[in-house]
């Protein structure tokens, strides 16, 4: 598995984890960095904490695009984990401008094949792919 791969597996537990316990991702990445340190476990990959972070500071954008584009479906109705990979691959689609669309796209569904119900992945690919053809529309900051 590549190392943005496992980045991005990571990144997901953490806002798995932050959503499941209704707590800041934020401060879950930072107990995992602290735990890492404690049983001196190799450091997380930096792009996990890219992602985590990012998704942080766009989150009520991300939800609001991810609510409007989801037809018939809220964020409360939706898997944990397709909340998790969707919310990191629209990120990744529309403030990451070195990870080409169709790359966070596969990827997103790849990890919802993996963890989520045999539903979420043609949802995920087919949510994030109208956020990827209307991006340039969003008004974003």
């Amino acid at each position: 598995m590549a190392a943005r791969s496992k980045a991005r597996k990571r990144a997901l537990d953490v806002l798995y984890e932050a959503d499941v316990r209704g707590s800041s991702a934020t401060a879950v990445l930072a107990t995992q960095i602290q735990r890492r340190a404690d049983d001196h476990e190799p450091e997380l990959n930096a792009y996990v904490q890219t992602l985590v972070e990012g998704v942080a500071l766009h989150q009520e954008e991300i939800d609001e695009i991810l609510s409007t584009y989801s037809m018939g479906w809220t964020l409360d109705r939706m898997p944990a984990v397709d909340r998790a990979a969707l919310r990191i691959a629209a990120f990744e689609i529309i403030w990451s401008e070195d990870i080409p669309d169709a790359v966070a796209i596969s990827e997103a569904v790849a990890l919802v094949q993996d963890l989520s119900t045999d539903e979420s992945s043609s949802f995920v690919n087919g949510l994030l792919g109208r956020i990827s053809e209307i991006k340039a529309q969003l008004n974003v900051s």
